[in-house]
């Protein structure tokens, strides 16, 4: 019998150390998939080190590429006013550097446009070592973040080895932000805890509950503050209006020049739109085939391009499916994108050939693999609006890639 239980317990620990990390590696998986799908599409996304890489303490990557902000943004959430670029890391565990939006400097929020593409660029600097997840995000005003494709990365070193130096406006150099004045932090902290703890012990140096309940039921408010009472509370109200002036005067004498804090938004231009209107793509049909783990896209494809055009890609929540016929969109994906978020499968078309200009053809569209299951995508059939989005990516006959949005309700099916 003990030899039972030490074996389902092994089993139990096995089963949650397994799920454990999944979890601690892909929590954008517990997202709504109508958030991964019709809000942010990413792509062309880069970083500057390979997936797995090792780096130091102190050792900066980059993260950039392009994002697009869905057309059909979802209801259930606030538009895109205000959002801040930013990065999905388990903590504090990098420092961000420097970030960009069509290179614009993103220290403060802005605004975007939906249904346009911004480049993005997002500079960190390794900080507090271990294996982490490292993803692009934006902060979206009462939405929350949207986290983009992410891959491992492992800080080696000492995080007490951490250095952030940077150069003031005024040609200060501080060597390490991280440190810089926490003599100051810890002795005005000290100061105002010594006052706190003097005005709770001159309050609780008597009795507190019964003695003070029966001088309240009598009525006898003279004896609840006493004279002596007010004047230590006056003579602390003075000292603190007093030490809180010397401050403020060592502060402008310490730091002549100061900054406050910006509110205010910055202005960013989103990309010309130069391949708009030159494919356009209707949903006719979509379903989402459970056992086979299949989408099933019936669309309708008008090209107004000057070229004939074919496709090479569908893209949604980070996944991509390739059309493995088509050498330029193969040839499209970059080595260190995350395997996982590649589809095994080929996109399968049921009409390989070009789409001539002026032509409007109807195609069906198969995105098959078992990353629908462990992307948690297909939970999109248990939402109150069962509808899914995307990009598609077509490339004309010079290997131009054109890009057009598809979105559509889909409805569950269990047949062939």
């Amino acid at each position: 019998m003990q030899t039972v239980n030490l074996v389902r317990k092994a089993v139990l620990l096995f089963v949650l150390m397994a799920v454990s990390t999944v979890l601690y590696a892909h929590g954008e998986r517990n997202q709504e998939p109508f958030l991964r799908m019709k809000t942010l599409q990413w792509y062309d996304v880069k970083w500057s080190v390979d997936n797995g890489a090792t780096i130091n303490v102190n050792d900066e990557i980059t993260l950039k590429g392009r994002v697009h902000f869905f057309s059909r943004w979802p209801q259930s959430i606030n538009e895109p006013d205000t959002v801040f670029l930013a990065n999905a890391t388990p903590g504090p565990v990098f420092v961000r550097v420097s970030s960009y939006l069509n290179e614009v400097p993103q220290i403060q929020s802005t605004g975007v446009e939906l249904g346009r593409f911004y480049d993005f660029e997002v500079v960190l600097k390794g900080r507090i070592p271990g294996r982490h997840h490292v993803h692009p995000m934006f902060n979206v005003q009462s939405a929350g973040g949207l986290i983009g494709p992410g891959i491992w990365v492992t800080i080696a070193g000492d995080a007490d080895d951490f250095v952030y130096s940077i150069e003031t406006r005024t040609g200060q150099t501080i060597e390490n932000l991280g440190t810089y004045a926490t003599g100051n932090v810890y002795k005005w902290h000290l100061i105002w805890v010594a006052v706190a703890i003097f005005w709770l012990i001159w309050w609780i140096r008597r009795p507190l509950l019964i003695e003070r309940y029966l001088l309240v039921k009598d009525e006898q408010w003279s004896k609840l503050i006493t004279a002596t009472d007010m004047k230590v509370g006056a003579s602390l109200i003075v000292i603190i209006i007093g030490m809180l002036i010397f401050a403020n005067s060592l502060t402008r004498e310490a730091y002549q020049y100061t900054i406050p804090l910006q509110g205010g938004v910055a202005e960013t231009d989103p990309l010309p739109d130069l391949g708009k209107g030159k494919v356009v793509v209707k949903n006719k049909r979509a379903e989402y085939y459970l056992p086979g783990r299949t989408v099933t896209m019936d669309v309708e494809v008008t090209n107004n391009h000057d070229l004939p055009i074919e496709l090479g890609e569908f893209m949604t929540a980070n996944l991509r499916f390739i059309n493995q016929n088509l050498p330029v969109a193969v040839a499209a994906v970059d080595e260190g994108y995350p395997d996982e978020l590649v589809a095994d499968s080929s996109l399968v078309i049921s009409d390989l050939s070009p789409i001539m200009p002026g032509e409007t053809k109807r195609i069906l569209i198969n995105a098959t693999d078992v990353a629908w299951e462990v992307e948690r995508l297909s939970s999109l059939l248990n939402d109150p609006d069962s509808s899914y989005g995307g990009l598609l990516f077509f490339y004309d006959s010079n290997g131009k890639r054109l890009i057009s949005e598809v979105y559509g309700q889909i409805l569950p099916t269990f047949i062939d």
